[in-house]
């Protein structure tokens, strides 16, 4: 979504026969306490799945999936010598087509995991949910119900991140002036819910999964390429849902009914509503967790491919509202094609930046990146649920350059140019911003003004300095769009 295993079950015994059938797993131990699965029929490639248990315990299950999933590892690698048409990543190499547009700047942050750093701002954000669901819902064995992962590879097929979650050929999110492509079959992830149906398939019912994600966008101090998202997913049988209800043994979770706005077409009324409360409920202490009692908290309907029906939950936070997720009930068919046709479940996706910049007052996405310790410091903290309130350095003056050209006769994408700049610019580029767009009248050539803000998060920048970058800018764009500059 926009967003970002029962351990009683699945997780420790592995018994779920979904695992059983399609995985054919069989397991050993392995040194260091770390429990090690290996498919007797190990044809496909192999993908290793770090699960953080609560308690210390790591498994690591090794599982025949579509994709191959590597261990996040220097992505020095590529600076080694490769086909014209190569792309090596995390260790796997990826034949380019006329699909791939991975730039070396994107490539250079895969692997940094922010969100595993001890002591950033993301990390805290991720150990403070984590906490909460650890602490909130327990299994009968009082250990907790929800399973994490936090080290999934970013690299997903096109299937994993659109197709299995039932997103349309068509749809506008599957453009490639919004994704990072490697190739036609393989992305970087542009969601967490792109690990969905793997881990439902391999029987897990109740877990978080977070990550870096990337998408092309515009650039300003609350969009940047790359982002961290956190998915909730819990799946629900028959017994689980309505063991509380009266007269909960004659509930049925399906039928053969018709869609609504309120449920699917093959969930009865009792079970979406049941769900539906299940998921707001979680969400709204988890919320209320995070930002303290008394939050006015909203629901706004809205439209996801994988869930229905879907909200997005909205807080009054200083007297504004604001976004900080979306959620819904899963597709049943998503749910019924990995394999858990007897289970209806919910799904919840948010954005780790987005809770930390309001949490700690941070006011520029870029900082999540800075290395510079005047930062860093600030959430060196001794317990996560510490209050902080970031303390802005002295603000560094901007320098604004503006760049003007006539757009090309074939189609012309905005997020490529803005992908461009941030490729040549890096950090040091706070805003780009469309300022004029002019059609001469005879011609009826479009002409399009962009404004140029750099500002370095740790030093004052001179115009010296820019103008080499600005004038780089300007021979690339005229080389890679085929634009005629007015500059």
């Amino acid at each position: 979504m926009v967003y970002a295993g029962n351990l009683s079950g699945v997780q420790m015994g592995l018994a779920s026969k979904r695992v059983e059938a399609k995985l054919s797993l069989s397991y050993h131990w392995h040194k260091k306490d770390t429990l090690m699965a290996t498919s007797r029929n190990a044809i496909q490639a192999i993908h290793c799945i770090k699960v953080v248990l609560p308690w210390g315990l790591q498994i690591k299950r090794a599982a025949s999936f579509s994709h191959v999933c590597y261990k996040n590892i220097s992505s020095d690698f590529a600076a080694r010598a490769l086909p014209a048409n190569a792309v090596e990543l995390l260790g796997h190499t990826y034949l380019s087509d006329n699909y791939s547009n991975v730039t070396q700047k994107i490539i250079s942050k895969v692997g940094r995991n922010l969100h595993n750093q001890r002591n950033h701002p993301l990390w805290l954000i991720k150990e403070r949910v984590k906490d909460h669901f650890y602490k909130q819902y327990l299994v009968r064995s009082r250990n907790p119900l929800f399973s994490v992962y936090d080290d999934l590879s970013p690299v997903v097929t096109v299937e994993q991140n659109f197709d299995r979650l039932l997103i349309p050929q068509d749809h506008l999110s599957r453009k490639k002036g919004d994704n990072y492509y490697l190739n036609h079959t393989h992305m970087l992830r542009a969601h967490t819910s792109a690990h969905q149906w793997d881990l439902i398939h391999a029987g897990l019912d109740a877990f978080l999964v977070v990550g870096d994600v990337y998408r092309r966008d515009q650039v300003d101090s609350t969009h940047y390429p790359i982002f961290h998202q956190m998915e909730g997913v819990r799946l629900f049988s028959n017994h689980e849902l309505f063991s509380n209800v009266s007269d909960g043994e004659n509930c049925c979770l399906f039928e053969q009914g018709h869609r609504t706005s309120h449920k699917q077409e093959t969930h009865t009324m009792e079970a979406a509503k049941l769900v539906e409360y299940n998921l707001k409920t979680t969400l709204t202490k988890l919320v209320a967790h995070l930002f303290g009692d008394g939050l006015k908290i909203r629901w706004v309907d809205c439209y996801f491919p994988f869930t229905h029906p879907s909200f997005e939950m909205e807080i009054n936070f200083q007297g504004e509202w604001m976004e900080v997720l979306g959620c819904g009930v899963m597709e049943q068919q998503l749910v019924n094609s990995a394999g858990a046709e007897n289970k209806i479940g919910w799904a919840f996706g948010l954005g780790l930046e987005r809770l930390a910049m309001i949490l700690y007052g941070i006011p520029d996405i870029r900082f999540f990146w800075c290395q510079d310790e005047r930062f860093l410091k600030q959430f060196n903290v001794l317990h996560i649920d510490q209050s902080i309130q970031f303390q802005p350095f002295s603000k560094y003056p901007p320098v604004i350059n503006d760049i003007s050209f006539w757009l090309p006769s074939e189609k012309y994408c905005e997020n490529d140019f803005y992908d461009l700049v941030r490729s040549i610019g890096g950090d040091m580029v706070e805003e780009v911003k469309l300022i004029d767009v002019f059609t001469h009248p005879k011609t009826k050539r479009v002409s399009h003004c962009y404004q140029i803000t750099y500002r370095h998060l740790e030093k004052t920048l001179t115009q010296k300095e820019i103008t080499g970058i600005h004038q780089a800018i300007q021979k690339s764009v005229v080389e890679e769009f085929g634009v005629d500059g007015r500059f």
